[in-house]
């Protein structure tokens, strides 16, 4: 058998059994039975009482149980709510976005994108191009810098100056075009101009003849999960044009953050930010 196969087994060299036993205890929890103790779930999983006794004090170390009322026995704790949560959010996310893309690229005229960031980089998720744009190295699944860019400055602008540090910890960042920050400290002062406005204009911040006009995407929390936007053929953008695609923009990310639940009454209005 091979490698690959192999991966498909349950019973394969690569099953981790510990974590299959703790993922077995977790399924063990329903709609049926929300509350279980720790001796009912031995009896279910036949395993010894200490070590599910174990696996119930890591999980809840986790988040992943919780103490039930008076404090014998478990159900699941909010870190199992929140994968739930994510998981329907991915979905969600790329589901409601792309006829809202769709829209936004028939109006402007320009490639529309919905992106993401994956620790220092951003991926785009969707993508929408007009039938008359030029082929682009940039597809759906791209993965870019975030410092660098537009969209990844959105997504990194809630961070604080701890997190960013975490995040770039070395001496100077990779530059990319010569509006590229140099240091963290320097991205850190970029992002809080950018920090709670609803719309970015920057020209030729990633590539010099190319611009990006990009709002963020809130969920139902408030949070940034998300940058919509559109990239343009232009070093610089003509101020009309500038206004109208901040106008749309701005109201497709509002559309998209509302359907995920976001409420309008958080929305304030921002200033735009063009650099």
């Amino acid at each position: 058998m091979s490698d690959d196969n192999s991966l498909d087994n349950p019973g394969s060299k690569y099953s981790v059994p510990a974590l299959e036993r703790g993922l077995r205890l977790l399924g063990e929890f329903s709609r049926h039975d929300p509350v279980l103790s720790a001796p009912e779930l031995a009896r279910r999983l036949d395993l010894p009482r200490s070590t599910v006794f174990r696996m119930l004090s890591t999980l809840e170390d986790l988040g992943f149980v919780e103490r039930a009322e008076g404090g014998r026995d478990f159900r699941l704790g909010i870190a199992v709510l929140r994968l739930g949560f994510e998981y329907l959010s991915s979905l969600e996310l790329t589901e409601l976005g792309m006829p809202i893309l769709g829209r936004l690229r028939d109006v402007i005229g320009y490639a529309s994108n919905l992106v993401v960031r994956d620790g220092r980089s951003i991926v785009y998720v969707a993508k929408v191009t007009p039938a008359s744009w030029i082929a682009s190295s940039v597809t759906v699944g791209t993965r870019l810098p975030a410092h660098a860019t537009v969209f990844g400055r959105i997504l990194l602008a809630e961070l604080s100056l701890d997190e960013l540090r975490a995040l770039y910890p070395e001496e100077h960042l990779e530059r990319h075009s010569g509006q590229t920050p140099a240091t963290a400290m320097d991205l850190f002062n970029l992002l809080q101009l950018d920090k709670g406005r609803d719309c970015v204009v920057g020209e030729g911040f990633f590539e010099p003849s190319i611009s990006t006009v990009a709002a963020p995407v809130r969920d139902r929390e408030g949070q940034v999960i998300a940058a919509l936007g559109a990239t343009v053929p232009f070093g610089q953008i003509e101020e009309g044009l500038r206004e109208s695609l901040v106008t749309h923009i701005r109201a497709a990310a509002l559309e998209l953050s509302s359907a995920l639940g976001y409420s309008q009454r958080r929305a304030r209005t921002g200033k735009i930010i063009s650099l």
